[in-house]
């Protein structure tokens, strides 16, 4: 019994015991550290670890809390917090109601663009999709249109704050692939990589972004004309008071700060700290402009931005105890001789990880799986040659997939929470499907032309 005792069975012993405190509920930030602790000890009792490498942990800590990049996630945190509480989102949907008239679908086709809006601006799946629940489900309900499409278009749209940026995803996995590429390039002998960054991640997100929109948008219209009775015709009419360019009123602002807060991060004109401090105030200037600013208001989006970066911060923390003792272990080591020596080369090797990720992210969210797995694959899958700005945005991409499939996508969740009565946690799930194939054929076309992802990224 004891010769199976040994460096790799406490490697495997940590993930276990981190999945089945994860399952009793307990919180992710102290199960990390709790779980590397408690393994940590125990091999060092049977001289199986060197409890001296714990050492490096408070300078660690330190380098997480002093850099300058991080402070970006609060920032744009609080930068959706307040625009979701100006009411941005439901002056848009009903305005851009009223534009499409009595076309068929149009309130669909508003949901799609407020989506693209929101994501972009809030960069908070969550957020999102409870927003877009809460504004338009109901009024879809009554007028008829069908549960599946409705649920369905609700909830993808939700989840492009994954990719489309600025997004907090986006600057936490840029960071993490730093450290993956210098690991990377320390195995292979490169002591000068190319730095990865989040201006190279929002550069690569933005092709892969706006493909997938078009996805959605094409195939809402194919359903439109194949099925016409599933969209009826808007309720709501072009009244006489409505004039287009009250639309560009409420649309403009947010699109500008995008637009401000993204063109001064890829122009080199600010970090992506100093945009998301720009971003941040706009936020403010424009509830302010809509007369929805409080001091109330204020004290909310700040208490939620708090909430939202602990958590953040403390599961950061607790995965960089988790990964140090991880790595005590040898498991760094074991998991790189396992992805290079399965069969079939670079390509299986990839292929196979996505799928991991694919199905971690039904259990895990995606904090906890950038900040524990990704270091732990990206660099051996980096040394196999792999773009790390390409491969950071396919495990993005990824994940958004995992959140949105049956039965444990955590964007279904999100909606049923919020969905009425009516609608049947069936109807989230058979709503959800097609636009899970829609993001499967995204990943397949970007491994196929990856120049779609890294492109862009090498013009800045």
């Amino acid at each position: 019994m004891v010769e199976f005792i040994n460096q790799e069975f406490f490697a495997f012993l940590l993930f276990f015991l981190l999945a089945i405190f994860l399952l009793f509920g307990y919180p992710v930030a102290l199960t990390l550290a709790g779980t590397a602790i408690i393994v940590g000890f125990i091999g060092f009792l049977m001289d199986l670890f060197p409890l001296v490498l714990l050492s490096v942990l408070p300078n660690r800590i330190f380098g997480l809390l002093t850099n300058e990049t991080l402070i970006a996630v609060p920032l744009f945190i609080f930068m959706g917090v307040m625009l979701e509480k100006s009411g941005i989102a439901n002056e848009l949907l009903e305005n851009m109601s009223k534009m499409w008239g009595e076309k068929r679908g149009g309130l669909v086709y508003s949901i799609l663009i407020v989506g693209v809006l929101m994501a972009a601006s809030t960069g908070i799946v969550g957020a999102t999709v409870v927003t877009m629940g809460i504004l338009s489900l109901p009024l879809m309900i009554k007028w008829k249109y069908n549960k599946k499409i409705s649920t369905g278009v609700i909830c993808a749209s939700g989840t492009l704050g994954q990719i489309i940026p600025p997004s907090i995803v986006l600057v936490l996995l840029a960071d993490v692939f730093q450290g993956a590429n210098e690991q990377a390039s320390a195995i292979s002998g490169d002591l000068a990589p190319d730095p990865v960054s989040s201006i190279d991640l929002f550069a690569g997100a933005i092709l892969p972004g706006l493909f997938l929109v078009s996805l959605y948008f094409s195939w809402i219209y194919i359903c439109s004309k194949v099925n016409p009775e599933i969209f009826p015709r808007n309720k709501i009419t072009k009244n006489a008071d409505f004039k287009s360019t009250k639309i560009l009123k409420i649309i403009l602002p947010p699109i500008f700060l995008i637009i401000l807060v993204l063109g001064s991060i890829l122009f080199g004109i600010a970090t992506p700290t100093e945009s998301a401090s720009l971003g941040a105030l706009g936020s403010i200037i424009i509830s302010i402009k809509k007369k929805k600013v409080k001091l109330s208001t204020l004290l909310e989006a700040s208490d939620e931005t708090l909430r939202i970066s602990s958590m953040v911060f403390f599961i950061l923390i607790g995965a960089s105890l988790f990964s140090l003792v991880f790595r005590g272990f040898g498991g760094d080591l074991i998991v790189e001789n396992f992805i290079t020596e399965i069969p079939g080369g670079p390509a299986i090797s990839f292929f196979i990880v996505m799928i991991v990720i694919f199905l971690l992210g039904f259990f895990l969210d995606f904090f906890q799986i950038v900040f524990v797995i990704v270091p732990i694959v990206g660099p051996s899958l980096i040394a196999m040659g792999f773009d790390p700005v390409w491969l950071a945005l396919m495990f993005a991409i990824n994940l958004q997939t995992s959140f949105l499939t049956p039965p444990f996508g955590f964007a279904l969740f999100y909606l049923r929470g919020v969905a009425p009565k009516e609608i049947k946690t069936s109807d989230i799930y058979q709503g959800v499907v097609p636009f899970i194939f829609l993001q499967i054929l995204l990943l397949i076309i970007l491994y196929k032309f990856p120049s779609i992802i890294t492109w862009l990224p090498k013009q800045f």
